[in-house]
């Protein structure tokens, strides 16, 4: 009963901090389902996360649509790509709460193939705005240039590496959206992301020392 009283309390903690996951909790409820059968034989996240998993997984990605109020490149993106997907975190919660928005699409990107089926099946089973793809990054990203407007990541490598990846399609005018933890101030100096982008950083709602770093040739703004 308590473990019940708990997980109940962790979605509507989830529901408060990322608003966007209100209108889909069915298929999150859903998500949540497929995740914890599929952990027992596939890590996808880590153990210690699984009790709060909507907190730490599913409102932590969400916030990515609600944290860019002021700022319309960052909020009215539809078509996305999610560098190393893995369990889906933030791509796959993204491809859900945009599943009712047309045109709207975010491609995940993954090397493992048994993270690749499990992305496909939660897409096959919620009905998400999705498409997978199994391959390294740098084979598949270039073959999306002209079909995603944001780029994001999280927890997959430091930002020197993202802006990497990503610097075609941020010359091209395309936001790149990074969720960090602790360490981001530091990954920002060594990135020299600056001396080439707009960047802007926002107060994470899930991690209190973590940020969203914002990164565009010009947000206009």
């Amino acid at each position: 009963m308590s473990r019940d009283r708990d997980a109940a309390r962790d979605r509507d903690e989830a529901l408060a901090l990322a608003p966007a996951l209100r209108s889909h909790i069915r298929e999150f409820e859903t998500y949540e389902a497929l995740l914890r059968k599929w952990q027992k034989s596939t890590n996808l996240v880590a153990a210690g996360t699984l009790p709060h998993l909507w907190t730490r997984h599913f409102a932590d990605s969400a916030q990515i649509l609600d944290a860019f109020p002021n700022i319309d490149a960052v909020s009215k993106i539809e078509t996305w790509a999610d560098l190393g997907a893995g369990a889906g975190f933030p791509g796959m919660v993204l491809a859900i709460c945009l599943k009712d928005r047309p045109g709207a699409r975010v491609h995940l990107i993954e090397s493992d193939q048994r993270k690749v089926s499990f992305l496909r099946a939660v897409s096959r089973e919620t009905g998400a705005a999705a498409e997978i793809h199994l391959g390294r990054i740098e084979s598949i990203l270039p073959s999306l240039e002209d079909r995603v407007v944001g780029v994001t990541a999280r927890a997959l490598a430091p930002l020197s590496q993202l802006v990497d990846w990503s610097r075609e399609l941020l010359l091209k005018n395309a936001v790149g959206v990074f969720l960090k933890g602790e360490d981001w101030a530091a990954e920002l100096t060594d990135s020299r992301a600056a001396d080439s982008f707009d960047i802007r950083t926002f107060a994470s709602r899930t991690h209190s020392s973590g940020r969203i770093i914002a990164i565009a040739r010009d947000f206009g703004v």
